[in-house]
């Protein structure tokens, strides 16, 4: 057997996955046995969402954040209809990014009142949709502002807006920086008080500004400077508006660990920086409300993808196990979403999770590509064709953001239990 020796040491261990029970070494999800629901689901490769983690992680947000602050969903994250239709009952408002979102959102039983709708290239029928609908329109261009007039005129409603800013800061540490300097989202700080007074001489019901930083970030530090410079330039663009400011989206940013060294968030002092603004709006933004927008905390950690071996390879002494998928359905794993220097997801052999019986192995799934890599040189339990792989962290931007069509394959089934 010297030629299942690895010439390559294994890559460092994450910190440990505990949100998902193991009953006789077999991952559980949603009570329920991997194998089990492998059979339930009828099929591999599959996407399970387990509700109870959803529910937990909302009641941690409430917990630690001031009752002031409202929770919003951004659906972005996960768009499956049943994780959505869950999500609305339990935070206070859904945000979409485009009229499919908006959709299923609708469909969910959200409140029109508690929607916004946020995208750098609205087109003009996305605009009249969410006019007619009633939702609130998270401003980008000039160009957007006509269109909502004339269809505020036309379907005698209506259209509220807010102006969502680029300010002139980043999201310190941030994984994906969504303002400051040029960028496609957002209108420029500078350019603001002019779309204000369109906004007024128009007659549009105007709300309130978004501000929305950066993505994935586990510095709480970080996360609080964005919040309160947000706050403080909200503050100070409202002197132009010709109403007051009732909404208040200060972003989300927060993140979750993926790889080895990284860890949770701490949200002690995010809610107190929130406490503060919060105390700060009840004099200087009296009828504001603040809102928070999340997706990948809300549900990334909560998902878990699962994939069957189907060969198992030694080349040259390294150990391949082959999965029937890969980047096709989890493009984030693969390392092709958003990653600068590819590094592994947690991921375990989901029906031998307990085993001590390790050994160095590369995961890639079916395609023909080298790119198609969902662990690379990891640690993982001794795994023979038919044991199934399960990929961690895969909640959120799994499904929706990859290229299901690619070669061919067929697309995976998602499952909440």
């Amino acid at each position: 057997m010297a030629d299942l020796i690895p010439t390559a040491p294994a890559r460092p261990m994450h910190a440990p996955m505990t949100l998902f029970p193991l009953r006789h070494g077999e991952l559980v999800i949603g009570g329920q046995k991997v194998g089990a629901l492998a059979a339930r689901v009828g099929q591999t490769p599959f996407y399970a969402y387990d509700r109870g983690l959803l529910r937990d992680r909302v009641a941690k947000l409430r917990a630690a954040l001031p009752p002031a602050v409202k929770l919003h969903y951004a659906m972005k994250a996960n768009p499956m209809p049943a994780v959505v239709g869950l999500m609305a009952g339990l935070v206070d408002g859904i945000d979409v990014a485009s009229a499919g979102e908006l959709k299923v959102a609708l469909d969910a039983g959200a409140d029109p009142a508690e929607v916004s709708f946020a995208g750098p290239g609205k087109r003009d029928p996305e605009l009249w949709q969410a006019v007619a609908a009633g939702v609130l329109v998270n401003l980008e261009s000039m160009r957007e502002l006509p269109v909502l007039a004339a269809a505020s005129q036309a379907l005698g409603l209506p259209a509220r807006v807010a102006v969502r800013v680029n300010p002139d800061f980043e999201l310190k540490g941030s994984g994906m920086k969504m303002g400051g300097g040029p960028k496609q989202f957002g209108v420029d700080t500078e350019v603001v008080p002019e779309m204000l007074r369109w906004i007024a001489r128009e007659g549009l019901g105007f709300e309130g500004f978004h501000l929305f930083a950066g993505s994935q970030n586990l510095r709480a530090e970080s996360i609080c400077e964005a919040q309160r410079k947000s706050y403080e330039l909200a503050l100070r663009l409202a002197q132009d508006a010709h109403l007051p400011v009732r909404f208040l989206n200060l972003g989300g940013g927060f993140g979750i660990p993926y790889f080895p060294g990284e860890q949770p968030l701490d949200l002690v002092p995010i809610g107190a920086n929130l406490a503060a603004l919060c105390e700060r709006a009840r004099t200087e933004l009296p009828q504001a409300g603040i809102v928070i927008e999340l997706g990948r905390y809300l549900v990334g950690e909560a998902g878990v993808y699962i994939t069957r071996i189907v060969d198992r390879k030694v080349s040259r002494g390294q150990v391949y196990l082959v999965t029937d998928g890969g980047l096709n359905h989890h493009l984030s794993a693969s390392g092709n979403f958003g990653q600068v220097v590819r590094k592994n997801y947690p991921v375990t052999i989901a029906n031998r999770a307990a085993s001590a019986d390790l050994e160095t192995a590369s995961v890639v799934g079916p395609l023909c590509t080298p790119l198609d890599l969902l662990a690379d040189r990891m640690s993982l339990p001794v795994a023979q064709v038919g044991d199934l792989v399960a990929v961690f962290q895969s909640g959120a931007y799994g499904a929706s953001a990859s290229p299901q069509a690619f070669l061919g394959h067929p697309v995976c089934v998602e499952v909440l239990v």
